[in-house]
């Protein structure tokens, strides 16, 4: 009997042991399944239209782009809750009527507050290498940062940002959907970088004389354009096909001596003082007034300025010099610069709100 009770309690303790290293297992299987988080909503490649010949915007490995997380980017793009005030968004001062610029001479933040350049067009932004004026920034995604903690332009904290997304019932969610997880820093500029490599423009005048051979230019605009390629004006060597920009960084003899150090002010270079980012010209006629400042408010007055050669800042690019055009052919030059106007892109819908 002592044995056979003994037995029954080694046995009774064997089987409550068994359960409960069944139930410690089962209990890590519900943490594991109740913490891991949702997978994501499998999603839908986006397909840029371009003309032959020209390459895809550059996309970034980690960031492919999708129809689902062009919408989210869009949404954030044209709300107001990324500043500090929620009282301007990202379309503030990238008005699509006004080929992603705004009309001010240096862009207007919260508070009354002025920036201290004027906004670069976003058409065609996904073709940059660098962004910004001074070349600052590497990414399409890590210059979503840079307007929101700008004192100048949102002046607001990304992690605040962050944390409103996450308060946002439908933001919070939609992340969740799209990523798998919380809205965070990557997600959040990967999403707005998405809308934004969107915004490509080939279907100009000039695009569809050149790619598709249409009789879309006038007298005025093809003498321009000869013009505007010849060795004699030298345009094309800075602002080449297919962006009509090569992507660098010059001195355009605006000043002899300039308040802002341009390029300089990333690399601290004396070679790089006062060298600007060479912007596209696509959509040109829209984008006034002109250069890093602002302080040509027309074509006619940036034409003018080349014309004459400009100002003799010691890093002025030697393609800079007098032209003497006549009054026709700056005429005959501005048109060609019209021709760049993408009206199918102005007032495109897939842009708007």
């Amino acid at each position: 009997m002592v044995g056979e009770g003994f037995n029954g309690l080694r046995h009774n303790s064997f089987c409550m042991k068994k359960a409960s290293v069944l139930c410690a297992f089962i209990s890590c299987l519900l943490f594991a399944y109740c913490s891991k988080e949702p997978s994501a909503l499998k999603q839908t490649p986006f397909v840029f239209n371009l003309p032959p010949g020209v390459e895809s915007p550059r996309v970034s490995a980690d960031n492919a782009i999708t129809m689902e997380k062009v919408a989210l980017g869009k949404m954030l793009f044209f709300d107001p809750i990324l500043s500090k005030d929620s009282t301007i968004a990202c379309a503030s001062c990238h008005i699509q009527s006004l080929g992603f610029t705004d009309n001010n001479r240096l862009s207007l933040g919260v508070f009354d507050s002025i920036g201290f350049r004027n906004a670069l067009t976003l058409t065609n932004v996904a073709y940059n290498n660098l962004f910004f004026w001074d070349g600052g920034v590497p990414s399409l995604e890590l210059q979503v940062i840079a307007p929101i903690e700008s004192p100048f332009e949102m002046n607001n904290a990304l992690d605040s940002v962050i944390a409103r997304l996450t308060r946002h019932p439908y933001y919070s969610n939609r992340f969740v959907e799209l990523f798998g997880k919380p809205v965070d820093k990557v997600s959040f500029t990967q999403s707005i970088a998405s809308f934004e490599r969107t915004l490509v423009s080939f279907n100009s005048p000039f695009d569809r004389n050149y790619y598709y051979n249409e009789p879309s230019l006038t007298a005025a605009q093809v003498r321009g354009q000869e013009l505007f390629f010849s060795t004699r004006t030298n345009c094309s060597s800075c602002h080449s096909l297919p962006n009509f920009t090569n992507n660098g960084f010059a001195n355009n003899g605006l000043y002899d001596v300039y308040a802002d150090m341009g390029r300089r002010r990333v690399t601290v270079r004396f070679n790089d003082d006062a060298l600007f980012k060479i912007p596209t010209l696509r959509n040109i006629a829209r984008t006034a007034p002109y250069m890093h400042d602002g302080s040509l408010p027309n074509l006619a007055a940036v034409i003018s300025h080349y014309n004459s050669g400009g100002s003799n800042h010691i890093n002025k690019s030697s393609l800079i010099k007098p032209l003497n055009l006549t009054v026709q052919e700056q005429s005959d030059l501005l048109a060609f610069l019209e021709s760049l106007t993408d009206e199918e892109f102005i007032n495109n819908s897939s842009f708007m709100p």
